[in-house]
């Protein structure tokens, strides 16, 4: 493991330090603009590669929390400053920090105002996104995980589209409102259990009519932030008038957050609510993957129609999760990770010919293969990966939540798998209109193949979308412990599953009684692991 102390905090503070320096640059508006840039750039690229040195020090063989810092924060209230990553958390820190100057990069010639200011927003972003992922108290994660909605409401309302206040509004109020419930949750639990650490209350008992209650309320928010059904609306206003760099970070960022906040509390935290209210998420999750599936086949604007695809990937990602078994609950990693890459990249290949013709309407475009051969390339790979295609990321993340779902319920299981059928509909359809036919339209023929830095942007997302494809064994040994030590201890909590049961106990526990203090280790798995810095 790296021996770089107080790594994490540096990962999170880092693009703030980064924020600050470009809010005292002076002098003229285009010297501005070009150092911000340049600045956001090194300080993202920094981070990016500091990040790597959690890859390589990671303890695979570790499923507990790794690269732990420590420090009193507010003792009076038993409440300290508590930062680590395992298995769950740190790829999607290392996703932060991949994305983030790949939109700095993106963002280069299309943010032409307020340049400084829109940097500044990026790098603050970017702190919340690693501070979110790497927090382990839940003082500090809500601080993080609200946080990000400001830099994105700004990022939305001012770099955005016609209707881009109605739109930030509509993002900033949807989140907010769920969160302001799981705030309530965080207090309860605190109330309860003394504490907000939150490896200490992921080995608390809670009464199991109180876990219902406290898991409705952490859903209330990530439920919007994954987005479920029916609380998407949000969606496809964010992401048509958000600038490019803005629907990469919403679409390959934020969304997992929800998915995570399952996985990090409500799961672990709360067992017998999650076997109780599976069945809400298996019904909401057929309908968000067939719904918005359908609604995505109608599109004519290709921002709208990737993200209804979002929503419908992300009901693979809660089926999966609450298939409350290993196979779900990897896949929707691994769905959750390739989603990241897939989806921003093919926000960003709208944003190639947006940025040449303005326009994101489908039947603007046609028979681009014939003139930009290499974004035809790139476009492809992303819409392969799409729909699942063996070899690409797309195909492990959703054989493993089919698997993992059909072992939970067969019904699920079906009507799930129609996602799939469906997705490949609406992705080749897109594809085939804007990439093949006759190259008629004059503005169309003078459009120029991507440029030196927008293939920069795109050649390490492909190589990652085949990397995790051809060998993801290289990320299933970095989740895989982690996620097998959640299962157990959720099967200790609840007893095992029962293949072809929407999640119900295979045989009757008896009775806990109702306590909140932390669980006494037994012959069952034992509380997470602290890795050692």
């Amino acid at each position: 493991m790296t021996n770089i102390p107080h790594l994490l905090t540096i990962l999170t503070f880092l693009p703030l330090v980064g924020a600050i320096f470009i809010a005292g640059i002076r002098g003229e508006d285009e010297h501005v603009a070009r150092n911000a840039r340049w600045v956001a750039l090194w300080t993202s690229g920094a981070v990016f590669l500091l990040s790597l040195l959690l890859w390589f020090g990671f303890d695979r063989s570790n499923p507990g929390f790794q690269f732990e810092e420590r420090a009193e924060w507010i003792p009076a209230l038993n409440i300290t400053y508590r930062m680590g990553v395992d298995g769950i958390s740190m790829p999607f820190v290392l996703l932060c920090t991949l994305l983030t100057p790949i939109c700095v990069l993106a963002s280069w010639e299309a943010i032409e105002t307020r340049v400084k200011e829109y940097m500044i927003a990026f790098l603050v972003l970017e702190t919340f996104m690693v501070g979110t992922f790497c927090a382990l108290d839940f003082v500090a994660f809500y601080v993080f995980f609200e946080g990000v909605l400001i830099p994105m409401f700004i990022i939305i309302g001012v770099w955005g589209g016609p209707r881009r206040v109605y739109s930030a509004f509509k993002f900033f109020l949807f989140t907010l409102l769920g969160s302001v419930l799981m705030l309530v949750a965080i207090l309860t639990m605190y109330d309860q259990a003394g504490t907000t650490d939150i490896p200490t209350l992921m080995t608390t008992k809670f009464d199991p009519q109180l876990q219902i209650w406290l898991w409705l309320a952490f859903f209330a928010s990530f439920a919007v932030k994954v987005p479920m059904w029916p609380v998407h609306t949000w969606l496809p206003d964010a992401h048509v008038e958000a600038p490019t760099a803005g629907s990469v970070i919403l679409a390959g960022v934020l969304l997992k957050m929800g998915g995570y906040g399952f996985l990090r509390f409500s799961i672990p935290m709360l067992p017998d609510a999650s076997t109780t209210l599976a069945p809400l998420v298996f019904g909401l999750s057929i309908v968000a993957v067939i719904y918005t599936s359908l609604v995505a086949l109608a599109q004519t604007d290709m921002k709208k129609l990737i993200a209804y695809s979002s929503v419908a990937h992300m009901g693979f990602v809660t089926a999966g999760t609450f298939a409350l078994n290993r196979q779900g609950v990897e896949g929707a990693m691994i769905q959750m990770l390739s989603h990241g890459i897939v989806s921003g990249a093919l926000f960003l290949c709208v944003g190639v010919v947006y940025d040449r013709l303005h326009s994101r309407e489908i039947a603007r475009y046609g028979g681009l293969v014939n003139n930009m051969p290499r974004y035809a390339f790139a476009f492809m790979i992303f819409t392969m990966a799409s729909v699942g295609l063996p070899g690409t990321s797309g195909f492990i993340g959703e054989f493993l939540v089919m698997v993992g779902v059909f072992k939970a319920s067969t019904w699920v299981a079906f009507f799930i798998t129609t996602g799939i059928i469906l997705g490949a509909a609406y992705m080749l359809w897109l594809y085939r209109r804007v990439i093949f036919g006759k190259l008629e339209k004059d503005d169309v023929k003078a459009m120029l193949d991507l440029s030196p830095r927008e293939v920069t942007i795109f050649v390490p997302l492909i190589l990652i979308v085949l990397w995790m494809g051809i060998y993801p064994s290289s990320f299933t040994a970095i989740t895989g412990p982690t996620i097998d030590q959640l299962i157990s201890n959720y099967e200790v909590a609840v007893g095992p599953t029962q293949p072809g049961s929407l999640i119900a106990p295979a045989e009757a526990a008896p009775a806990e009684p109702t306590t909140t203090e932390p669980a006494t280790p037994g012959p069952a798995p034992a509380a997470p692991a602290e890795g050692q810095q």
